[in-house]
């Protein structure tokens, strides 16, 4: 590629845009109204770090002494300076992909949008790329795993996009050369800068360089050109300053590319972005409250992991489902990861899930698809805690902890768990008296139990609407459709 004619190109899209790279610019972007019906989406994180099987973040903790990851390293491959973690690239075969195997078990799950990560922090390309040689169909693989993912995924149905994790790389791979030789833009660590001592200072040094800043919105600018995402995903050191002016430039050649195929949404942490111009996300966490504003929770079916791992410790299905309806009750959808085998497959604790998922989507996807925010989005004594990393314990929700969706005269009030007494409670729904108080106090024509044969016997009162289930139970989520007028 010639990198200079790609840089005019890139410029002179933006020049004859609809959008300018400065922030008054952008500032007229509207989130497409596609993006609304979007509620399940799939992250999947896969790459060399899946061969040692340990964690994500594997190509820089194996490199730092006494980490548990540069134990491990030392005791399964030898030392770091013999055994380097550009090794582990050819041994990410793939050979057993079968992409449109992936896509039936995501498509059953109720998945509607995937997002595979494109590059990681590690700088190795899962996808076909003329910036580096260092992707996935020149080496590993040797296959362009990422695009015939993305293939299958719109034959099906689904909307695609895509992640990037690239621009951490400028201090990623920094351990693997404490001390030693200055790298050329060839080696995989490149360019492997001293870590700042605050990952999360704005302002922090070593500020990334234009060199890099430039590769990195050539990769970028290639992805949106190559596979044309509908979404585009940014991990968090975006925000760095020393980006700002970079990330400019691609927001503006991607909502201008974009609209050629119905326009684009970006992902962003940390308020990297103006408000208002993306989509915020949540990484492993939520809001405790709805938002008026559409957002993202992503997160994954291991708590302890992004990647394969043998170490990984799954959540309960019940736990993947209580986010989903959390979120989805909030105004926001949820980004699900999960980690594929180095050879290709899903592990059967991904498969797992995904199989539980289905059982409980196919009796109760209207109650999340389709469905926007209701006036009330939850009752219930178990609170949210709000924020990042908040899921390294399940929330234990009881019968009481309901969620709320609605589509036109339909109500959708979802008790987390099934009430042993097989009764539900579910208190907005009461008969209030709203002369002063803004309560619901609406018509209600009929109420039906998602999955349960029959029609099961209800009251409402001043207290609450109460649903009797009778004998019939279930281990999952209890989904209500109440009809209102």
């Amino acid at each position: 590629m010639n990198r200079q004619l790609y840089l005019e190109e890139i410029d002179r899209v933006n020049r004859e845009g609809e959008y300018q790279p400065d922030w008054h610019s952008l500032a007229s972007y509207h989130v497409p109204d596609w993006y609304k019906n979007t509620k399940l989406g799939i992250f999947l994180h896969w790459g060399p770090f899946s061969v040692p099987a340990y964690h994500d973040w594997y190509a820089r903790n194996m490199y730092i002494q006494g980490d548990p990851a540069n134990e491990h390293h030392l005791t399964a491959y030898g030392l770091t300076d013999q055994h380097p973690y550009a090794d582990f690239v050819p041994q990410w075969t793939m050979e057993r992909f079968d992409p449109q195997e992936w896509i039936r078990l995501f498509r059953q799950a109720g998945a509607d949008y995937i997002v595979p990560v494109a590059e990681h922090h590690d700088g190795f390309q899962n996808y076909r790329s003329e910036l580096s040689r260092w992707n996935a169909v020149q080496m590993g693989p040797h296959r362009d795993v990422t695009g015939d993912l993305l293939l299958e995924a719109e034959r099906a149905g689904m909307t695609v996009g895509l992640s990037s994790h690239r621009v951490e790389h400028w201090w990623f791979m920094g351990h693997a050369r404490d001390g030693g030789h200055e790298l050329n833009p060839d080696d995989l660590a490149w360019p492997g800068k001293q870590e700042p001592a605050n990952q999360h200072d704005l302002y922090g040094e070593p500020a990334p360089d234009d060199a890099y800043l430039t590769d990195w919105l050539l990769r970028c600018c290639e992805l949106v050109d190559r596979y044309h995402p509908r979404i585009v995903y940014f991990d968090w050191w975006i925000q760095h300053s020393a980006v700002k002016p970079y990330l400019k430039r691609f927001l503006a050649y991607y909502y201008n590319r974009s609209r050629q195929w119905g326009g684009g949404v970006v992902n962003y942490k940390h308020d990297a972005i103006p408000f208002g111009l993306a989509v915020p996300d949540i990484e492993r966490g939520q809001f405790a409250e709805a938002k008026p504003f559409l957002w993202q929770s992503d997160t994954s079916v291991m708590r302890n992991s992004w990647c394969y791992s043998k170490r990984a410790e799954y959540k309960q299905p019940i736990d993947v489902l209580w986010d989903l309806i959390d979120v989805v009750s909030k105004n926001g959808r949820l980004l699900l990861n999960f980690g594929p085998k180095p050879d290709g497959t899903l592990s059967e604790g991904d498969i797992g899930i995904l199989k539980t998922m289905a059982e409980w989507m196919s009796i109760n996807s209207e109650a999340i698809h389709g469905t926007g925010l209701w006036r009330i989005a939850q009752e219930g004594p178990t609170a949210v805690q709000e924020g990042q990393f908040a899921d390294a314990v399940s929330r234990n929700f009881t019968s009481q902890d309901i969620r709320f969706t609605c589509r036109g005269e339909t109500v959708y009030a979802i008790a987390m768990r099934c009430p042993t007494d097989g009764v539900l409670h579910i208190k907005s729904l009461r008969e209030a008296d709203a002369s002063r108080l803004p309560l619901w106090h609406g018509i209600l024509k009929d109420v039906k139990v998602l999955g349960m044969q029959g029609q099961p016997s209800f009251t409402r009162t001043e207290e609450a609407l109460t649903v009797n289930l009778g004998s019939w139970r279930t281990d999952l989520p209890v989904v209500v459709r109440i009809t209102t007028d």
